[in-house]
């Protein structure tokens, strides 16, 4: 059976994945960029943006992960939207004409839309759905490669909560936000599921690797 993964999923020393006050203008609350710079100085991130240089270290390696293998995405509708999208019929997400998953993506969503086909090969598809049910229906797009859940904090949390990953990996940023929303907050004991790697870069984050155990 195909994997779940997660992959770059930063937050702060105090264990915010995001800041407060989202809207169309802060994607990211308070945050600002502060949790992302480390994967924008990156080669990979450069290429894809069409930038020259970046780093090809430690950090690098590990961003090249998030596509490999990856044959559908679960997000949440954060991720998809400022608040209150669903009232913009001509709202097509963040990410522009062609959006960087190259898959089929399934947005959680309470307000469910026609499905939308960008550029690229990603089209987004609406769910109002469990977890569970939201992770069958991406097992079947998938074709039997793995499905990234790629957030934000509160779906990876719920996706954790109910034992559906089988491989996280969170890059720990050296800053703190003191409000926003926190990744591990009621998941007590979760590490007992899990074997568990740290890497540290001299970017200043740490890379933390939750892999089920078994795996």
């Amino acid at each position: 059976m195909s994997r779940t993964r997660v992959h770059n999923f930063s937050v702060s020393l105090d264990g915010f994945g995001t800041g407060e006050g989202l809207s169309r203008e802060a994607p990211f609350g308070h945050a600002g960029e502060r949790l992302h710079q480390w994967m924008f100085a990156t080669r990979w991130w450069r290429e894809r943006t069409g930038e020259p240089g970046g780093s090809s270290g430690l950090d690098d390696a590990f961003v090249q992960r998030f596509e490999p293998g990856i044959g559908a995405e679960i997000m949440g509708a954060g991720k998809f939207g400022y608040p209150g999208w669903h009232e913009d019929p001509e709202w097509k997400g963040w990410w522009g004409p062609n959006p960087p998953f190259h898959t089929p993506a399934f947005v959680l969503t309470r307000h469910p839309r026609p499905s939308i086909e960008m550029e690229g090969g990603t089209t987004f598809h609406f769910l109002d759905a469990s977890p569970a049910e939201a992770l069958e229906t991406a097992r079947e797009a998938a074709g039997g490669q793995d499905v990234r859940i790629g957030g934000g904090p509160t779906v990876i949390r719920d996706f954790l909560a109910a034992r559906l990953i089988d491989h996280l990996h969170v890059v720990v940023v050296p800053i703190l936000l003191g409000r926003g929303v926190r990744l591990f907050d009621g998941l007590r004991g979760l590490e007992q599921d899990y074997d568990i790697e740290t890497a540290s870069s001299p970017s200043g984050v740490t890379h933390m690797t939750f892999t089920r155990a078994g795996l």
